[in-house]
């Protein structure tokens, strides 16, 4: 059975730093796309970030382009996003999922089609 636990989360400040990670279990993630969402409160779920397990290719959304960037750790089943110069609009609960890339299947779309963590909040407050 494939599990996946985020870490990392809290409260932060306006321009703080922090690092999720998402622990991969129950399977080899090799050839798991693994994507970063977020969802705010009262808002829809959004992508954050996903990276390919074809050529290792990283997405990011506009709003966190600069500030966000994923990586991904195969042989220790990890999945990391660095978060940098956060601000109060990147608080929300963030979620990871991983699922099976097939050629031609966008990162994004193949992530959310696979299995998903629980997620873990980020707040940032002053």
């Amino acid at each position: 059975q494939l599990r996946l636990v985020e870490s990392g989360g809290g409260l932060v400040q306006p321009g703080d730093s922090l690092t999720l990670s998402c622990a991969v279990s129950g399977f080899t993630l090799n050839y798991y796309a693994i994507g970063w969402f977020r969802q705010a409160p009262g808002k829809d779920r959004e992508e954050v970030s996903c990276i390919s397990s074809i050529d290792g290719s990283t997405y990011v959304a506009d709003s966190v382009k600069g500030r966000f960037t994923s990586s991904r750790d195969n042989a220790k089943s990890m999945g990391t996003l660095q978060m940098n110069n956060v601000k109060p609009e990147d608080t929300g609960v963030y979620y990871c999922a991983a699922g099976l890339m097939g050629e031609g299947v966008p990162c994004y779309r193949a992530a959310r089609a696979g299995d998903w963590g629980q997620g873990t909040q980020v707040t940032v407050s002053s």
